[in-house]
């Protein structure tokens, strides 16, 4: 018995006097041509998944580049069954993932948030004198693909284990490369005061910018939260820095709270209110300052008001957390029923996150109810994991977005 054909696949077509306007609400445009005509009239909208077929209008007339008019043909033909089904809503690019020993975990929530990621390893070692013994497995495999590294910069060692990875991975023949530094680590170093004060900041930021272009062109630097907003100028050319922050989960976090509509937010300085104040706005905001007695220097509040309210500190790092607890002393002394804090990057070198208490109620003047910083210090983030006041907002689906720019 003979097959029964498959019925020829519905297509558009249109009168030669007739030109297809089109809209795309995701997808990418194709022409494809016409098995069968359909046909309807000037005013019609056709409607399908990723499309909207606006307007017919009339071409009847065509004008040559000699400026003569002549009767037109057809312009467009797609198919509309093969718009609506053939092609996705989104088209997410394909990144292979390398990562170092620090961000593993981080670089696994961030596979997790998308398909498109891939991981891939590397092999990190050592030869007897302790120098790296470092090797990409299958490198060849990467050609022609988009390619990231997420690293951690949070020693001196570290770094120069990852730089020579960095520089290598631009010159695998990759159509492109972005190195994901969460944290860029000497950004408190980017002032000169004296004759013979070395700006780290600026020499980390040269180091990254001599990093090899790839067949796709200069490296893409992604960071978050920078400490100086300067720093952006200190890189060079071949780099294209992109700045972002992790203020937007701050954001998310707070509206979960019971509550999130008696919240204000602190500044511990003029430095953080610069950098988060826009970001912020929508809350009532507490400015406060360091003025100097004497020979100390004392944290005032500058302007605000505290009373009644549960107030969040909010700065891009912590070190030793000495500003924290000033301000969270004077924010409990002027009426703050609850305080919380948030920093970007936890550092807490030597443990100093030892000396942050959780506030079951009632102690504000010497305890956080919330202490939030982001995975983008991981050696501080395996230290107060599941430890109050502490809590971790990744920055895993921030980082997944980044790499589809």
């Amino acid at each position: 018995m003979a097959a029964t054909p498959a019925p020829p696949s519905p297509s558009l077509s249109l009168p030669s006097n007739k030109s297809l306007s089109l809209k795309p609400s995701h997808s990418t445009l194709h022409f494809l041509p016409f098995s069968s005509n359909f046909s309807f009239p000037s005013d019609s909208n056709l409607r399908c998944r990723g499309w909207t077929i606006e307007r017919v209008s009339d071409m009847t007339k065509d004008t040559n580049t000699n400026g003569n008019t002549t009767p037109s043909s057809p312009l467009v033909s797609v198919s509309a069954v093969a718009a609506a089904t053939n092609f996705p809503t989104k088209n997410a690019k394909k990144v292979v993932l390398f990562f170092c020993p620090e961000t593993k975990a981080l670089a696994q929530k961030i596979a997790a948030d998308s398909d498109a990621i891939e991981l891939r390893t590397i092999s990190w070692g050592k030869f007897p004198d302790g120098f790296p013994n470092i090797f990409i497995p299958n490198a060849q495999g990467i050609r022609g693909q988009h390619v990231a590294f997420l690293a951690s910069f949070s020693s001196p060692a570290v770094i120069f284990e990852q730089i020579p990875v960095i520089y290598a991975l631009p010159k695998l023949f990759i159509a492109s490369f972005t190195l994901v530094l969460p944290f860029f680590p000497t950004g408190t170093s980017e002032r000169m005061e004296d004759e013979g004060d070395i700006a780290t900041a600026f020499t980390l930021a040269r180091l990254l910018s001599n990093i090899p272009t790839s067949r796709g062109g200069p490296t893409s630097l992604v960071t978050f939260d920078i400490h100086a907003l300067q720093e952006r100028f200190y890189f060079g050319d071949n780099i294209l820095p992109c700045f972002e922050s992790g203020i937007p989960l701050l954001k998310r976090r707070l509206q979960d709270l019971p509550d999130s509509d008696n919240i204000s937010i602190a500044f511990p300085d003029d430095g953080a209110w610069k950098r988060f104040h826009k970001q912020l706005q929508h809350f009532p905001t507490i400015v406060c300052a360091k003025v100097r007695e004497g020979d100390q220097r004392i944290v005032r509040i500058k302007e605000g008001d505290p009373r009644g309210r549960h107030i969040v500190i909010v700065d891009d790092l912590v070190q030793s957390g000495g500003t924290l607890r000033e301000c969270q002393k004077v924010l409990a002394a002027h009426g703050a029923t609850k305080i919380s804090a948030y920093v970007t990057h936890g550092i807490f070198p030597n443990k100093s996150w030892e000396l942050f208490g959780h506030d079951n109620g009632g102690k504000p003047e010497t305890a956080f109810s919330y202490f939030w910083i982001t995975d983008s210090c991981p050696l501080t983030v395996k230290e107060v994991m599941n430890r109050p006041p502490f809590e971790i907002l990744s920055l895993a689906s921030s980082i997944s977005a980044s790499l589809q720019i």
